[in-house]
């Protein structure tokens, strides 16, 4: 196909050019159709934020629900979800724009930011439950639990084999339902647990990496593999210095895989709009064999950075 005039990504052109996803955009598949859930700690602010004025004027954003406070605004909680939304759905020319800026959102709070309990799994699992119940294509969450403020819930990294701790259970249900859940692959690359964590050690998630932006792996993204030898992180894209609007409608840059995951799961939108008859685990399948290390595989990286044109 003929490529068309680019948008004008500004400050976000390098996380998403990285991944030869702006080729997506130029035959105009940008998110229209599909629905992901987001999985967070809360999204301070999201709709005041002025690159997102058009995901809110034409309700892209779905639904609403916080499972810990049991009400529906999810805008006066953590920033971090809102960060995350930015690098999906900002939308504004010359400035920044998301992966997937004509995609649709349902914001979930499932994580209780000052404190780690394992409560908070099960509200993962509960907000995997909504989005099914909701018709969302993918889930994407930075969210990622391994050793919590009381020891005796802590996981091991035995349980890290992709079906044991209560989020990944969830994150398998989920996939079995025909959602693609988007994960995290944490940031404790540098800190003695080292590994990725729940939900990103799921069978059937895709776990994102991080790299920097030359395409380097990010020293502090976690690694695989699954204690039973599985392939994560899945893929990585840029988690250093990520462009993302903070709550006062900011540009910043932002570090973590954190990043990593949005920017993976809206691209992985516009694949799929382009392929709506795919499976998740095959939409899931060809970004792997996009990607730069592919079919070599390493634990930092995974199949490494994927390439959606190819894809």
């Amino acid at each position: 196909p003929v490529r068309t005039t680019s948008l004008n990504y500004g400050a976000s052109a390098g996380q998403i050019q990285m991944i030869h996803l702006d080729y997506l955009h130029d035959l105009g598949y940008t998110g229209n159709g599909m629905i992901i859930a987001m999985l967070d700690a809360g999204f301070s602010n999201a709709d005041q934020v002025s690159f997102f004025s058009s995901l809110y004027g034409r309700n892209g954003v779905l639904s609403t629900w916080d499972f810990v406070a049991n009400e529906a605004s999810v805008y006066e909680d953590d920033t971090h979800g809102e960060m995350c939304m930015s690098t999906i759905a900002a939308n504004t020319s010359g400035q920044m724009i998301g992966t997937a800026p004509d995609v649709s959102l349902i914001l979930l709070r499932t994580e209780d930011a000052p404190t780690e309990n394992i409560v908070e799994e099960y509200n993962w699992a509960a907000g995997a439950e909504y989005a099914d119940s909701a018709g969302a294509d993918i889930i994407s969450s930075s969210l990622g639990y391994s050793e919590f403020d009381d020891a005796t819930q802590n996981h091991v990294y035995q349980d890290m084999d992709g079906n044991t701790c209560p989020s990944s259970v969830a994150a398998n249900i989920a996939a079995n339902k025909g959602i693609l859940p988007v994960i995290s692959a944490g940031n404790l690359g540098s800190s003695p647990w080292h590994y990725i964590s729940a939900p990103g050690d799921a069978d059937k998630a895709m776990t994102a990496g991080a790299v920097d932006g030359s395409g380097n792996y990010a020293h502090f993204s976690s690694y695989g593999p699954t204690s039973d030898g599985d392939v994560k992180p899945n893929v990585v894209t840029q988690g250093v210095f990520a462009i993302v609007s903070d709550p006062s409608s900011n540009i910043t840059g932002a570090s973590g895989t954190s990043f990593s995951c949005p920017i993976l799961a809206g691209a992985t939108a516009c694949l799929w709009s382009a392929y709506p008859a795919k499976t998740n685990m095959e939409i899931r399948s060809v970004i792997e064999q996009s990607a730069s290390l592919y079919p070599n595989p390493n634990d930092s990286l995974g199949y490494g950075i994927p390439n959606f044109q190819a894809a």
